[in-house]
């Protein structure tokens, strides 16, 4: 359900920024982005305002539980994907994956699982979690980021839950964000509170996403240091943090699905191995599956159409958009930035 359909005695109250938060952002460095917006550095990662507004708001009203599972990216990395194979995990007791009527063939995956920073806490620090069926009071309780591991470890101190990272490769990532833009060119991508529309006319540059991404300034980015926060973290506490790649993912769905299983305490059974339910999940799940979805196919929310979604899903989709002095350029980069961590595309 849109805002706009919601009654407005029935809707969340806006917080304003606090004078502190103000004087915060206005202090901060600045530049401009592939969209033409303003980002702020803040303590290494670039944030539009808005979302540089939801920090406070998670740090004091989000309140993590034992049992929480946070599904983290940088955009374009799988996101939909994992939301899905998640919520079909974690929630096969209850909803048989047989049932004609389960949430996955009536909802968009980004209706199930809410983003912390967009859905959540974005206007408030006291948001409704009982608008999104996989963030109420069942356990366990499923959100969403795009933000690095650095904003979220305030609230993960006290209650340190489940977290799951999906990492893609960078040139299929910006392929992929250059796709979506251009599929969605009536958003206003500099304003997340608002769901207004744009007349744009030209094209989205891959150029121009291209070298935002080189330089490091682009939402949430940089790219590098955002992917290492996580696999740092899935270093130090294994037990928490389950770092997993795009690339396996697509290459041994089988075994990374009974990873992510085992992950998150809901291992399948020899009963459920025999029965067919990892293929099972992987079939509601599937690209093609969810972009046959009706609402999948039709729906527009306040920001986005569905089926934009859903494009490809491929590896290795770049090498029929960039020149080989991008991925020169791109490749060595990422090699130098994640040289010694340990982390490889």
């Amino acid at each position: 359900m849109d805002e706009k359909d919601i009654p407005k005695n029935l809707r969340e109250e806006e917080e304003k920024p606090s004078e502190e938060t103000k004087i915060l952002i206005s202090s901060l460095p600045w530049e401009i982005d592939y969209l033409g917006n303003k980002l702020f550095n803040y303590e290494g990662y670039w944030y539009s305002e808005d979302i540089l507004q939801s920090i406070p708001n998670i740090h004091t009203g989000f309140q993590p539980q034992e049992t929480d599972i946070i599904l983290a990216s940088f955009y374009k990395s799988g996101t939909t994907w994992l939301k899905a194979l998640t919520f079909a995990l974690v929630q096969r007791s209850k909803h048989s994956l047989e049932d004609h009527q389960h949430p996955l063939l009536h909802h968009n995956p980004h209706e199930i699982v809410p983003n912390l920073e967009l859905d959540l806490y974005l206007k408030s620090s006291k948001p409704d979690l009982t608008k999104f069926l996989s963030s109420s009071s069942s356990s366990p309780r499923l959100f969403s980021t795009h933000m690095s591991l650095d904003p979220l470890q305030v609230p993960l101190k006290e209650n340190l839950c489940k977290i799951v990272y999906v990492c893609r490769n960078v040139k299929d990532v910006m392929v992929s964000v250059w796709c979506f833009l251009n599929a969605n060119k009536g958003v206003d991508w500099g304003d997340f509170r608002q769901s207004k529309k744009i007349t744009r006319a030209e094209d989205y540059s891959l150029e121009a996403i291209f070298e935002s991404f080189c330089n490091g300034v682009t939402l949430h980015g940089p790219f590098w240091d955002h992917a290492l926060s996580y696999w740092r973290g899935s270093l130090e506490d294994p037990k928490h943090f389950l770092f997993m790649r795009y690339e396996d993912l697509k290459a041994e769905p089988r075994t990374q699905v009974k990873r992510l299983a085992e992950f998150l305490d809901c291992p399948f059974t020899k009963e459920e191995e025999d029965s067919g339910s990892v293929d099972k999940i992987l079939e509601l799940c599937s690209l093609s599956n969810l972009r046959s979805v009706e609402i999948n196919k039709t729906r527009t929310s306040s920001r986005v159409d569905f089926k934009s979604y859903f494009r490809k899903g491929q590896v290795g989709d770049w090498k029929s958009y960039m020149t080989p002095e991008m991925v020169d350029k791109i490749d060595m980069i990422i090699e130098e930035k994640l040289k010694g961590s340990g982390l490889k595309f």
